[in-house]
C-alpha cells in the first residue's frame, strides 16, 4: 500500500489551526508537516515535496498568492496540487487564486474539516488520473 502514502503540507499562521487540521489529517492516514509563513512554506515545498498543499493567504513575510505564484512558476514545483484555505470569502480572492492555478479554494468558516479531507482526495484523484486533454489531440 506504499502508493497510497500521501503528505500534506499545511501552511497557516494560526497554530491552532495547524493542530487541528493536523490531527484530522492524521487520523485519515496523511503524514502533515507544516509551515508558519509563506516564506517557510516555499522551503518546505521545495525540499520536501509534498502530495498537495492546503495555504492559508493572510501570512506574515510571503502572502499566499505570492507562494502560489511562485509554486506554478518554478518548474519542479508547478505540478504540485495547492488548495488555498482561507478566511477571505471575496470573491476577489477567490478568483485570484484559482487565476494563479489553486486546485480548489475553501473558504474556512463555510468548511468543516471533514468537507476540507474530502476536496484533498478529490485533487488527489483528479492529479492521478491521466490527462483527457492529452489523449484526445
Amino acid at each position: 500500500m506504499a502508493e497510497t502514502f500521501k503528505s500534506v503540507l499545511l501552511v497557516d499562521d494560526d497554530l491552532t489551526l495547524r493542530e487541528m487540521y493536523s490531527e484530522r489529517l492524521k487520523a485519515e492516514g496523511f503524514t502533515v508537516d507544516m509551515a508558519k509563513d509563506g516564506e517557510e512554506a516555499l522551503q518546505k515545498i521545495k525540499e520536501n515535496r509534498p502530495s498537495i498543499v492546503l495555504l492559508d493567504l493572510m501570512m506574515p513575510k510571503i502572502n499566499g498568492i505570492e507562494v502560489l505564484k511562485q509554486v506554478r512558476a518554478d518548474s519542479s514545483t508547478k505540478e504540485t496540487p495547492v488548495i488555498v484555505l482561507t478566511a477571505l470569502i471575496q470573491d476577489r480572492e477567490k478568483l485570484e487564486s484559482l487565476t494563479n492555478g489553486a486546485d480548489d479554494y475553501i473558504v474556512k468558516s463555510e468548511s468543516m474539516p471533514g468537507d476540507v479531507i474530502q476536496k484533498i482526495h478529490t485533487v488527489l484523484e483528479k492529479k492521478a488520473a491521466p490527462s483527457d486533454s492529452a489523449t484526445k489531440e
